[in-house]
This record gives structure tokens, C-alpha cells and sequence, in this order.
């Protein structure tokens, strides 16, 4: 597979990765830059966009996370990247109940208004009742632990994406 993913144009290679941080092009652009001349593994690329990511500034960390979709806002549900919206569906996030979804709206507000960016989990894996835990327990928290949390799981969100690729038929 690496050896297919060295050979793509730099147009398609940044379009198969440029969402593995939400859409953030910029990271895939960087990214493919560092593959002079090639990527000995699929670990080494991933090890590489990863690094790319911690070694963005603070600003560029917000940009990515404001870039992050509501969780279960479903009236945002069809502009969701394809990443997200598979990810949401596999959890149901798609088909809450009313109660749910209100509840989800309320905690989406409330955690936007308070830190500037919106909830972010890596929710693979999870149900919504933990989801919602999860989300009512850090809506609690402040700015600075809950903006390290939120970039750890965008680091965690990008690792799966990238375990999707490397498992993926190209």
C-alpha cells in the first residue's frame, strides 16, 4: 500500500489525507512535502502527519478544532465531512431520540459559548449514554484542561482515520 500512496500525484495524495484532521488541507500539504522522496511505512507517514499536527502553532490547534461538526446536530447531519458523518452513524448519533437530541443541542451551546470551539471526542466505539456522560463531565471543565483534552482527541481521531487507511483497499 505505501508504495501506491508514494506514487499518487500531490493532488490526490493531499485529497486521501487532507481529512485526517478535519479538513484541514494544510496538514496533507505539509505532509506530502516530507515524503522527499518517499515513505519507508505506513507507521512512518502516520508518525509524520502527526508530528505535522503537534507542531502547529495554538491558532492553527483552534482552526482544526473549530473545524470539528456538533456531535449529533441534526440539522447539520447532511454537510458532515464523509469521516464525520460515518463516525456519527456508527454510534447512532444519527438517529437519536428528541430528548437526545435536545440534549445534545443544549450541551453543544453551552460548551461552544463557554470555550470558543466545539465538544470533540474520538467516539468509536462508544454508545451515546457515554457520549453524553463524557460530554456533561467536561462541559464543567476550564479552557486550558478542556483545550488540551480537545486536541489529544483530535490526535485520537486522526490515529483512527489513519488505522481506516492503512486497512483500506487502495
Amino acid at each position: 500500500m505505501i508504495n501506491k500512496i508514494n506514487k499518487l500525484p500531490k493532488s490526490d495524495f493531499i485529497k486521501f489525507f487532507a481529512n485526517i484532521f478535519e479538513s484541514s488541507k494544510f496538514i496533507a500539504e505539509e505532509l506530502y512535502e516530507k515524503k522527499d522522496p518517499s515513505f519507508n511505512d505506513f507507521d512512518s507517514l502516520s508518525q509524520n502527519i502527526l508530528g505535522i499536527f503537534d507542531n502547529t502553532t495554538k491558532e492553527q490547534k483552534l482552526k482544526i478544532l473549530c473545524s470539528h461538526p456538533d456531535l449529533a446536530n441534526k440539522t447539520k447531519i447532511s454537510s458532515l465531512t464523509p469521516d464525520s458523518k460515518k463516525e456519527q452513524q456508527s454510534v447512532g448519533l444519527d438517529s437519536c431520540s428528541e430528548e437526545e437530541y435536545n440534549e445534545f443541542k443544549k450541551l453543544n451551546n453551552a460548551y461552544k459559548k463557554k470555550f470558543n470551539f466545539p465538544f470533540i471526542l474520538a467516539i468509536k466505539g462508544k454508545n451515546k449514554n457515554e457520549i453524553l456522560k463524557n460530554f456533561r463531565k467536561r462541559v464543567s471543565s476550564d479552557l486550558e484542561i478542556e483545550f488540551a483534552e480537545a486536541v489529544k482527541q483530535v490526535k485520537q481521531i486522526a490515529i483512527l482515520r489513519l488505522e481506516e487507511l492503512k486497512n483500506k483497499d487502495f
